[in-house]
């Protein structure tokens, strides 16, 4: 058989085969729009929770009222009791409680400081985390105001009293994610994985179905079958590709500082180390259900151990280089340090040379396992 001969052999075998077609068409459109989906609206904001104020005075009201004013909280009501608002929070109206104990004034008026209270439900760790932020930031403001209350008592000039309290402005500018969302900073390296991740899958399925009889494969060299089948997968991923980093990134506004030849650079050693290592591994397998079952099972490890959803120095470094085997983790870092942080190519070399390499190490083991598999079904027959 000639190479375009091969080659078509290929695509007439992935399309015949609707397990394949629906995990790589099915899911690369379907995991487009789930994954982004909970990050669609940035940050979280306007938080609902019920305060639960002991103390009932003119600071604890001032407090309130300040917490309502931020971004980030909104309070929908002024419980009695703190059993009174876990029933709030059980019925799904709220999604946490402020509890100002007694006597918040007038140990804050002494001196003696005070302990504003907080429950809600942490796996929600988004709207947690921005609750947690609103309250205490009007805490904080609280503080200040019995500070200047204090200085003011004693005496102080009222300008001076203020710029003692505001002594330091902070002006935050972010640098590589403007809008501070979470889109910017999640989508990018979770659509790398989900092209790792489908790739895998795709090979895998296709070779553990192909091993185990007589086909087309078996009457070509090694050689032949594994660049026909690298061409396959890696035209068909090119498009994807060009769908996630073209119009997905456009629709989510995701930021792109790289340039399309630098980024089509970059995944060019992804793909072909990718398609590569799914042979390989492909050789591993005869039964079809098993490369979707072991991918799937090793998404999230491979999402954690790239270190941009989890910080890289609280990662064990045994499990740090052993990932480096695996070519989404040099991906992801490369797409992140390229498109999300426009640093220049010389950043991402040692990177994109780790995927050339794992491209010929992949490429010399897809080799002996197409190899080896070939002896075995004609030994069988």
């Amino acid at each position: 058989m000639t190479f375009w001969a091969l080659y078509f052999a290929e695509w007439r075998a992935l399309l015949a085969d609707k397990a394949i077609v629906v995990t790589l068409f099915g899911g690369v459109v379907f995991y487009s729009v789930l994954y982004p989906l909970p990050y669609l609206h940035q940050v979280p904001t306007e938080q609902t929770i019920v305060v639960v104020d002991q103390d009932n005075s003119s600071l604890s009201r001032k407090l309130t009222r300040h917490a309502d004013a931020s971004a980030k909280i909104h309070i929908i009501a002024h419980a009695n009791s703190i059993d009174e608002a876990k029933q709030l929070i059980q019925q799904g109206n709220a999604y946490g409680l402020l509890v100002i104990p007694e006597g918040f004034r007038r140990n804050l008026l002494l001196g003696k400081g005070a302990t504003l209270s907080y429950g809600g439900d942490a796996s929600y760790f988004l709207i947690y985390s921005a609750v947690a932020e609103g309250l205490v930031a009007a805490g904080m403001d609280a503080g200040k105001q019995v500070q200047l209350m204090g200085l003011l008592a004693r005496g102080e000039n009222p300008t001076l009293a203020d710029q003692n309290i505001n002594s330091v402005n902070i002006n935050a500018v972010p640098v590589f994610n403007p809008s501070l969302g979470y889109t910017p900073y999640v989508v990018p390296g979770l659509f790398i994985l989900i092209l790792h991740q489908t790739l895998l899958i795709g090979t895998g399925i296709l070779g553990a179905g192909q091993w185990r009889k007589k086909g087309y494969w078996q009457q070509v060299s090694p050689m032949a079958i594994f660049s026909a089948r690298m061409a396959m997968f890696v035209s068909l991923y090119s498009v994807f590709s060009s769908f996630y980093i073209g119009y997905c990134f456009y629709a989510y506004q995701v930021t792109v500082l790289g340039t399309l030849a630098e980024t089509a650079l970059m995944l060019l050693p992804f793909l072909l180390a990718t398609t590569a290592a799914g042979i390989t591994l492909s050789c591993l397998f005869t039964r079809r259900d098993l490369p979707t079952q072991i991918f799937l099972l090793s998404s999230m490890p491979i999402l954690f151990v790239a270190g941009f959803v989890w910080p890289i120095a609280l990662i064990p470094e045994p499990l740090v280089w052993m990932s480096q085997v695996i070519p989404a983790i040099p991906a992801i870092n490369s797409m992140l340090t390229l498109n999300q942080m426009g640093a220049d190519w010389s950043a991402i070399m040692p990177q994109w040379l780790q995927m050339w390499l794992m491209f010929a190490v992949f490429s010399g083991l897809a080799l002996a396992g197409i190899r080896r598999r070939q002896k075995e079904v004609n030994q069988a027959h």
